[in-house]
């Protein structure tokens, strides 16, 4: 009876009462993750031992045994090397300058036929070749175009040097004819501007002129120019100099053209 009182007692205590729980939050989830990983775990192991290796697995395991281990006595080639006077790890050849490992097996695992390899190798080579020759040409075009570019900037600049010195020749043309009491220029396109003109005269010559200068460029212009002005005033619009008489001109100035006195 007493026994049973204490069972009671003992069922009863505050060590069975006072029991608390862990209510600490997220610790419910921590402890299914922490399940659920190691069921997942037991799986993994569970299946790489079941799995069932591939044909080709187990070929290849064979062939790589078969490989790692030397002949033995029991082949019959071997033994007839033996018969020759072959020992193991002997170069092959009567002089022992032959090979010392067999020749290695390149096992074709594909289902291309022979020659597919190769074929697939010239076709990456040859569309490599043809990215090659367009990046090529590209880069030939780019610097074909750039050079044009340089070229169109270059005639653009040497027109504008052109027409610079047409004007300096035309209004040196202009003060020294004036200086000799010239009133009319030997062509109307030799001045700047005709002063003393009335506009009826200015129509008319200009229609005359524009007939005449159209048939001449810029660069003819300023060359017979700068000739008129070198045999008629001894000057030169690139010396800027009015020599005293033809023997100065030639000896003092460097050429009749912009590039000799470069």
């Amino acid at each position: 009876m007493k026994s049973n009182m204490a069972e009671e007692d003992d069922y009863m205590s505050d060590s069975f009462i006072n029991v608390q729980e862990d209510v600490r939050p997220g610790l419910p989830m921590l402890r299914q993750i922490r399940e659920a990983r190691r069921k997942e775990e037991k799986q993994q192991e569970a299946n790489l031992k079941n799995r069932q290796k591939s044909l080709k697995e187990e070929e290849q395991e064979r062939r790589d045994i078969g490989l790692k281990n030397a002949l033995g006595c029991e082949n019959k080639g071997f033994a007839l090397l033996q018969k020759m006077g072959y020992k193991s790890g002997q170069a092959l050849g009567k002089s022992g300058d032959g090979i010392v490992e067999p020749i290695p097996l390149n096992v074709k695992t594909g289902k291309s036929g022979i020659g597919h390899e190769a074929l697939l190798k010239r076709k990456a080579e040859e569309k490599l070749e043809s990215y090659r020759k367009k990046i090529h040409m590209r880069n030939q075009a780019e610097e074909k175009a750039a050079e044009q570019f340089r070229m169109r900037l270059k005639n653009k600049q040497d027109e504008v040097k052109l027409e610079g010195d047409l004007r300096r020749s035309q209004r040196a043309c202009q003060q020294l004819d004036t200086q000799k009491n010239i009133q009319v220029p030997r062509e109307a396109w030799y001045w700047l501007r005709l002063e003393e003109e009335t506009e009826e005269e200015e129509e008319e010559e200009q229609d005359e002129d524009e007939y005449k200068s159209e048939d001449l460029s810029v660069s003819e212009k300023l060359q017979i120019l700068t000739s008129y002005l070198r045999e008629e005033h001894l000057y030169c619009i690139w010396c800027g100099t009015a020599y005293e008489d033809k023997e100065d001109l030639s000896s003092n100035c460097p050429g009749p053209t912009s590039a000799d006195h470069d």
